[in-house]
């Protein structure tokens, strides 16, 4: 029961817009410690009773932690606008790069850097977004074969 209200209020809630998002730790971890503060309360289990995350995780039914799914979301919708048409303002927007110079000291990462990776870490080709079936296979959007 707690999975059905879970997934209908708070995860679609908490990651509305987050296509879009730079995954750097700090998201990450505010992500995460917004969900267990979630399901905490949810479960009316303090933090004082010092029941680990995992254990909730567990008791609740969720196996699958958001970060993955923020990574899958970001994925379909990047394979969905390599697929526009060229002169449409999404596509231009992704492949823009600013001309002015950055601050100094370590290069933040962008949103592109953080899709190559989960490119990468699925075994997905740059120019594999083309086929929408196969993309979505490798996504792990879809769970069976076509």
């Amino acid at each position: 029961m707690y999975v059905c209200i879970y997934n209908a209020l708070i995860k679609s809630s908490l990651l509305y817009g987050s296509e879009t998002w730079r995954l750097i730790e700090n998201n990450k971890r505010r992500v995460e410690a917004t969900e267990m503060a979630a399901l905490r309360r949810s479960s009316r289990i303090s933090r004082k009773e010092r029941i680990r995350n995992v254990t909730i995780k567990q008791q609740i039914g969720l196996e699958e932690p958001n970060i993955k799914e923020i990574e899958q979301n970001q994925l379909t919708w990047c394979g969905h606008v390599q697929r526009m048409a060229e002169g449409r303002l999404p596509k231009i927007a992704l492949k823009w790069i600013p001309k002015q110079k950055r601050a100094r000291g370590r290069p933040k990462k962008n949103w592109m850097e953080g899709i190559r990776k989960a490119v990468n870490e699925r075994n997905l080709n740059e120019g594999q977004w083309e086929d929408r079936k196969q993309w979505s296979l490798g996504v792990g959007q879809r769970r069976t074969t076509f």
